[in-house]
This record gives C-alpha cells, structure tokens and sequence, in this order.
C-alpha cells in the first residue's frame, strides 16, 4: 500500500509538455526536425525508464506535425501503442473542468463572484467560504491543502458527500497568501457547472469539449475504458524495473479533478484551441477572453532564482487549471497528471505556437517530463541537452545512508490486547471510515473498495500491506502503519495513521449477536440515588434513557456488556440472577468510575 500512495501522494500531478513526430514540418513556417532523431530519442527513453508505453502528438498551430505511440499499451498480449491508444490522464482533466467554467460564466458572470453565490453547500471548518471567490477555487489559493487521502483512499460516487468532508478539514493558510494544490476543489468547480446547468459535470464536458473537438473516443469513467478496445492497461515498476499490472482506479466521485480518458490524437485537438485563441475549425469553442485569464499568472507557485543543473527555468506560476513559467527563456503552460498506472503530460507554448502531448502507461513516471523536454528541445530548436541521461543517473549513496536495521522497531513486544479487540468501525468527519476485522486469526482492513492485512510491528502499532500486492515487502521502509490508542475503560477507542499528517480516527465497536431472548432481561427501571434509569428494547437494540439526557442507544459486546454508542469511554453491563433470567442491576463503567443501579420492581 505504501508504495502506491507515497508515490501518489508525491506525484498525483507532474509539470508537463511533450513530443513531436511523424510528418516534417512545413519548411515555410518552421526548420525541419528529424523525427527519425526523435524516434531514436523517445524510444531510449521507453527502454531506460521501464515505461511499457506511451503515446506523444505534437501541435503546431492548427496542425498535428507528429503523432506515434511506442512501445505496448498490453504488454502481456503485446498489443502496441499507438496514436489512438487510450489513456487515463489524471490532473490533466482540470484544465477542462476549469475552462467549463470559463465558458460557463463568459460575460454574464464573473469567476470573481462570491463562492457562496454559486455553490453554498460548500463550507470550511473557519467559514473562510464568504470571502472566497470562483477564482480562488481555480488557483489553488484557499489556503486548504491537499487532504488527497480523504478521497482516494476513501473513495466514494458521491459528490455530496465528498464535498460535506471539507468543512471537517483545517485550513493551513490564509486565503491568497500561499498556493495548495488541492482536488476538492476542482470536484467544487465542477458542482458549480452542475449547479448551472442541471446537467452532470460528465454530460457538460461531453457537449462543451469533447462533441466539437471530435474528442469520441475520449471518455470520463473507467467503465467506458474498460469498454474500449483502444484503452491501455496500468502499470508500475518494481525495483529491478519488472513491469506490474495495476488496477484501474475508479475516481468516480472526484471525476471533475481528474476522470477523463483520452488519447494524444484527441488531445491535441485539445491544444489547438489554445494555441488559437479558443477556436478549434474556426468554431469559438472558449471565450478568447477566458483563454488569455487561464494561462495568465493568478497565483505564485515557486519564486526561487534558477538553480544549478536545471536549466528548464525558474518562477513558476499557477493560471486556471494551468501551471505556467519558463522552459529555456520560452514561455510555457501545461499541467501533468497521475492516477494509478498512468502518467501524463499536456501542455504548449503560445509564443512560439506549439503543443505536446505524452499520456503514459507507468505509475508516477517521470518519462512523460523526459519525453517533452526532448522533443521541446527539437521543435523549438535549442542547443541539445541530454535529459535522458540526467534523469536516469542516480548518484552513489553511501552504505551509512541504508540502515541494514530498523532501529526504531522495539523488539519482542506484543499487542496489548487480543486481536479481536481492535475490530470495528473506524471514522473521522474528513476522511470517512474503515472497517478492521478478524478472520482466520488475522486482523483485516476494508478501506474503500481496498483491502488490506495487518502485521504487528511493534506495541499496539502494525504495518498494513495491500492484499495480493507483490511489491511490499517486510523490509520495505515506506509501508504504511496504524496505531491503537487504548481509552480509560481499557478498551480501543481509536486508531492513528499519517495521511501524510496525523489522523486520529475513532473507533465505533461492532454489536456482537446475542439471543434476542435476552434482551427480555434487561427491560426495566433501574435506580441510583434520586435517579431512575429506563431501559428498553427496539429492533434487537438497547436504549438507555437517562432524566435530563437523552435515551442513549448502545452496541451489544456479548456476555450482557453493552457500549454506549454515542460516548466514548461508556458501557454498561447488566447483572443478571440465573433463576429468575431477569437482570437485578446495571453497572454504568465510565473515565471516572463504574456506579451500579438497582432494578425496581415492576
């Protein structure tokens, strides 16, 4: 598990441009490339970083100069890449989502409205959701960060939900100070679209982009992948460079930051609007207005002064669902993508009228950067630089760097419970829940759709491993791990995980099975002190209502012990004489002590 969501986490979007091919350019417009130069070029980088395949387009003004696919889009049955081959491309779909917007609003509205005008059910935990504006949303300056574990990790269809999880999350910046990144959103601007519309956010796109862009292949789900002859297969790459098959991840709910389906074909016809200021076969597809505010800066990324070795440029700057900056004194928008098995690179410089496409079948690559430096470097004719070599070359590290020992791992110790006592329901407001249970003296983990095992580490603390996953490994160093944290009443009250901050989720206990004619033994009245205490039955569950509170309902854990559902800390356990079957008195166990109450007769 680790592995995934470390480099997920790391790589869910890439700075991006790509590549050029097949057909000469017109000698008019610009110098000859050897392509066949190219070809020799891409292909290398295919071979040196593992990459089963990728497919690249170049654009130059309203024309495709190159267009090929290489290596395998299934390697196992050897099916090539091409062109044509589908790609799920990540990050790269906000650029479309924002733009929805763009078109959406025109001259009517203005991306510089109040948030809570168009989407209201969108709140923050300090309420910043008055003063923020559309725009603020498109450029990632809310000053909410990521939180991207809440929605991949805890996946679901459903927008509202998602969206409901945010006012649970803590704003780490002030609104316009600081740029963080983060998908939710997009998922908001794409409620908004919604909103507006009364059509989903996958039929707008699909009316708005992909019907007049001749985008047909292109599609918004991984069902409609599946279904397509043309899609490619995912992969990572384990450390001796083998190939792995990855599932599809079925974003779903969170489409609007980064569903779409695609291929380098119908991608650049995506590049063409804006490399002509939004018309596509003289049809304005986006206002030329909105295209100029995209890629115009609207939020600082990184300021800093170039650094040695990395003569791609410095200053780099956030539009509308475009990053943007310079690349060898050329100026340059794109925006990279990556979800599991697939990365992608998609951008253009207006200057000088070219765009690149590189859409992957590798996890968290870093060959679509590659890939479009080469071919940039070709197209817009600038002095060779071997980016190949400079991303394959690791330097030596000494042995002191690779600890053969886990030296925080404390030997021979032991769960402080039995292991059925860390099963239940697991939860927190911003990130949902996940079920911990036993089967065949094995503690499991559903997360999602995910399912994963647990192995003790040390303490009340364990590694969690993806089941079926071949690449995690006892000795991995990057797993992921949970921690139990034991309540006053002995019993597990939560479970802590890094995402990548610490989060504390609590634990729900589950209600154990018991003879329903039990449950006639505990109806009652129940005294202590002046108080009397009413027991009663509904739907095989036990109420307990307390004057002055509330009739609290509870979880049964066998043996006539029963949880308070809504406390944390509370339970109740019923004394019951074996003659009569009838319960005498009730224990009520909480932090500050355990008080026992009498049964009145009836």
């Amino acid at each position: 598990m680790a592995s995934k969501i470390r480099c997920f986490a790391l790589k869910l979007f890439f700075l991006t441009i790509v590549m050029l091919s097949a057909s000469p350019v017109n000698a008019q417009e610009k110098k000859a490339v050897d392509w066949h130069l190219v070809d020799s070029l891409l292909e290398k980088v295919r071979n040196d970083y593992h990459v089963g395949g990728f497919s690249v387009a170049v654009v130059h003004k309203d024309s495709v100069i190159y267009s090929k696919g290489f290596g395998y889009r299934n390697i196992e049955q050897k099916s090539p890449a091409t062109s044509e081959t589908l790609y799920a491309i990540g990050s790269s779909t906000k650029a479309f989502t924002a733009g929805l917007l763009g078109k959406l609003f025109s001259d009517s509205l203005s991306l510089d409205d109040r948030l809570i005008k168009h989407l209201p059910a969108l709140e923050f935990q300090d309420h910043r959701e008055s003063q923020l504006t559309v725009r603020d949303l498109m450029s990632h300056r809310t000053g909410l960060s990521r939180y991207d574990f809440s929605w991949y990790l805890f996946n679901t269809s459903s927008r509202d939900s998602l969206l409901m999880r945010v006012k649970h999350m803590k704003p780490t910046a002030d609104i316009r100070t600081t740029w963080l990144y983060n998908n939710f959103m997009y998922l908001a601007q794409g409620m908004i679209a919604e909103r507006m519309t009364g059509k989903t956010w996958e039929d707008n796109i699909q009316s708005s982009f992909f019907k007049p862009l001749n985008m047909s292949s292109s599609n918004l789900s991984i069902a409609s992948l599946k279904e397509s002859k043309a899609a490619s297969l995912g992969y990572t790459t384990d450390k001796d460079g083998n190939n792995i098959l990855l599932p599809y991840y079925n974003i779903n709910g969170m489409g609007p930051a980064g569903s779409i389906n695609s291929s380098a074909k119908e991608m650049a016809n995506w590049l063409k609007i804006w490399l002509n200021n939004g018309k596509y076969n003289n049809q304005q597809i986006l206002p030329a207005k909105y295209v100029l505010d995209a890629i115009s800066a609207q939020m600082i990324m990184n300021s800093r002064p170039p650094q040695e070795g990395q003569p791609n440029g410095h200053i780099s700057n956030y539009g509308l669902g475009w990053m943007m900056g310079t690349y060898r004194n050329h100026f340059h928008v794109e925006h990279g993508g990556n979800i599991d098995g697939f990365s992608s690179s998609v951008g253009f410089f207006p200057k000088d009228s070219i765009g690149i496409v590189v859409l992957t079948n590798q996890n968290a690559s870093e060959a679509p950067n590659i890939v479009r430096n080469l071919i940039a470097d070709q197209v817009l004719e600038l002095p060779f630089y071997n980016w190949n070599t400079r991303g394959t070359k690791k330097e030596k590290k000494s042995d002191d760097e690779f600890p053969s020992e886990d030296f925080v791992r404390v030997k021979n110790t032991k769960p402080s419970h039995v292991l059925s006592d860390y099963t239940g329901q697991y939860s927190h407001p911003a990130y949902s829940h996940f079920e911990i249970s036993l089967k065949n003296d094995s503690l499991q983990l559903q997360m999602g759709e995910k399912h994963f095992y647990l192995t003790h580490y040390h303490y009340d603390t364990f590694n969690i491993y993806e089941k079926n996953n071949d690449i995690a490994k006892d000795d991995d160093d990057e797993k992921q791990q949970i921690t139990f944290h034991t309540g006053f009443d002995s019993e597990i009250k939560s479970a802590e995980m890094l995402l990548p901050e610490p989060v504390e989720f609590s634990r729900q206990a589950k209600a154990k099975e018991i003879d329903p004619k039990e449950f006639d033994s505990y109806v009652g009245k129940y005294t202590i002190g002046n108080m009397t205490i009413t027991i009663t039955v509904k739907d095989n569950t036990v109420f307990m209502d307390v004057p002055g509170q509330k009739n609290y309902e509870t979880i049964a854990q066998g043996n006539h012990a029963f949880k308070i559902k809504d406390l944390s800390g509370f339970s109740v356990r019923f004394e019951v004489d074996e003659n009569t079957k009838k319960a005498t008195k009730i224990y009520l166990i909480q932090p500050n002590g355990t008080f026992s109450a009498k049964r009145v007769d009836d």
